[in-house]
């Protein structure tokens, strides 16, 4: 009779306003019930990585007690370590990356602690583009991609370059450490860009970076970079637990040259003893079903090794063994 009696009183209300006035007594009967069952364990609830006093960015130490500085970075490692899955994914795809930017990095005069800027920018992704337009692991806009030597139209896009964006990168990177001589400052303008840097450091009477008013991105920039070197130093911090196997190993492959116009790609790539999906994910840059070569241009391709191409999780290596727990 009860049941008949419910039925006949809910005829003719949606589902969803059932749903969504149920919903919230079924979830506070869970946590009650949660809090009462004697086998819960509060440590087993989530993981938050303690704020350390100082931590050390290329090569400078900074004092994170003061009570903004700690909350900032309390934040952002928060995120790092309950966005679980764009965590641990970025770490799995920075051992492929990182043994790439890297040397470049190095090559170049830049400290290799801006790798952990890369990983926030685009998550390690080289497909990563922003709702404004950015692109690429460096998450270059087109003008800037252009102002530092790459090639972005509708059929190169060099932002997807891993090497070429890298070298762009350490450009701009060398050009802002110049101007402020402080690698803080040069991380920060990264974001806001070096004007708008220097001209908050003049109005606000402050050479540093962390003691600025700023927007909120870019506030939170230089602690996103901070929670990230923790992360990589030690992801077991995060409770992330990863296997040597967990993580994306290096691709091989082979390169050829080409200086005359592709009219079709996907035929070129099966001349060449693979796939269009394939080239394209290897050279995310190729931005259309062809590639013109004007002026005798060369472009590098490169081709999966079909010998080593199939994943082999027995032979990946960590590019740094405190990622792995084997």
């Amino acid at each position: 009779m009860m049941i008949n009696t419910l039925r006949r009183k809910l005829r003719g209300i949606p589902l969803v306003v059932i749903l969504l006035t149920v919903f919230p007594f079924l979830i506070s009967a869970y946590y009650i019930g949660s809090e009462n069952n004697d086998n819960s364990s509060a440590d087993t609830r989530y993981t938050c990585v303690s704020v350390p006093r100082r931590i050390v960015f290329c090569g400078d130490t900074v004092d994170l007690t003061r009570y903004d500085r700690h909350e900032r970075m309390d934040r952002e490692l928060m995120a790092f370590s309950f966005m679980h899955s764009t965590s641990i994914q970025t770490i799995k795809r920075a051992n492929r990356y990182f043994p790439v930017i890297v040397p470049i990095l190095k090559e170049n005069g830049i400290p290799e602690d801006f790798k952990y800027l890369m990983a926030i920018e685009s998550a390690c992704n080289p497909l990563a583009r922003s709702g404004a337009g950015a692109a690429g692991l460096w998450q270059f806009m087109p003008v800037t991609g252009k102002e530092y030597g790459l090639e972005v139209n509708s059929h190169v896009d060099e932002r997807y370059h891993i090497v070429k964006a890298t070298h762009a990168a350490c450009k701009y990177l060398r050009e802002a450490y110049n101007k402020f001589g402080d690698w803080i400052n040069v991380a920060a303008s990264y974001n806001a860009g070096q004007g708008r840097i220097s001209q908050q450091q003049e109005r606000q009477y402050t050479d540093e970076t962390l003691d600025l008013y700023l927007v909120e991105e870019t506030a939170r920039y230089i602690y996103r970079i901070f929670a990230a070197k923790i992360l990589f130093t030690d992801p077991t911090m995060f409770g992330f637990r990863l296997k040597s196997s967990d993580l994306y190993p290096q691709i091989h492959y082979r390169t050829v040259i080409v200086s005359e116009t592709i009219t079709d790609l996907a035929r070129f790539a099966k001349s060449q003893g693979t796939t269009y999906a394939l080239l394209k994910n290897l050279n995310p840059w190729l931005r259309d079903t062809s590639l013109p070569c004007k002026n005798g241009k060369e472009y590098v391709i490169m081709l999966p090794d079909n010998e080593k191409i199939n994943y082999n999780p027995d032979l990946t290596l960590p590019y740094d063994r405190k990622w792995v727990v084997d």
